[in-house]
């Protein structure tokens, strides 16, 4: 088998490419690799406590590796770091990376320019599958999850802290993707078939977050428009029992 690390976010599009991988045995992955903000020891984008990823990681038995940076990263220092990060990797002799993302173009293709420039292939097992149907096999597989995170100008605040089921998929606005894949929200994964036990947690308090830009011209998101940049999110902070 080929010898992977997957990019993991702790939440179900990671979880379900790592089953899916697992399932097809064409690649082996050895390593989880996850980017977290130093300023608040939580995952990136997903306000997660790391304590309840490497929980996860623990749970399902890949060792897990942290990238840690800056709370108001550039987008150019972001490149760096990665960089050097991903030349580390590719140096342990991983040759294949593997992400959950769906069908975000603009983001494959970044995600291939960079890693391809070092000599590291990009793997997207979950890529342009219907994304009704893979939260419904999601679901059918066994997995369980909950809200994390809700972007506040896509999705009402009620979303964050609900558990992933099919009384949460009807409840979504019609012009929210299923899947959650243009950003409107995110999950922690805490069960399922990749896992050997569950992550045992606590449901704590939604506050409501808002963010601005480092100030480069690169900045801290994939659009070149400050205007479309989202902003307000709410999340749904997950206490660790243990």
């Amino acid at each position: 088998m080929k010898k992977a690390y997957l990019n993991w976010s702790s939440g179900k599009d990671a979880a379900f490419a790592l089953y899916q991988v697992q399932k097809e045995g064409e690649f082996d992955v050895q390593k989880l690799v996850s980017t977290v903000n130093t300023e608040t020891n939580r995952v990136s984008m997903h306000g997660l406590r790391v304590k309840l990823m490497q929980q996860q990681a623990d749970a399902i038995g890949i060792p897990l590796q942290l990238i840690k940076l800056d709370g108001n990263v550039s987008m150019q220092a972001y490149n760096e770091l990665m960089e050097i990060e991903t030349e580390k990797l590719l140096n342990e002799g991983f040759n294949y990376s593997i992400f959950g993302d769906i069908f975000l173009e603009d983001l494959r293709e970044y995600r291939e320019k960079q890693l391809g420039e070092i000599g590291i292939k990009a793997v997207f097992p979950l890529w342009k599958k219907d994304t009704s149907q893979l939260m419904q096999d999601f679901l059918e597989a066994g997995f369980k999850a909950i809200v994390v995170c809700v972007n506040a100008e896509k999705i009402d605040k009620s979303f964050c802290g609900r558990l992933i089921d099919e009384s949460f998929l009807k409840d979504l606005p019609s012009d929210v993707d299923p899947c959650g894949e243009n950003g409107e929200f995110h999950t922690f994964v805490y069960d399922g078939p990749i896992f050997r036990e569950p992550i045992s947690f606590e449901i704590g308090e939604i506050v409501e977050r808002s963010y601005t830009s480092s100030g480069d011209k690169d900045d801290d998101c994939f659009s070149e428009k400050k205007e479309n940049w989202d902003t307000r999110f709410f999340y749904c902070d997950l206490l660790p029992k243990k």
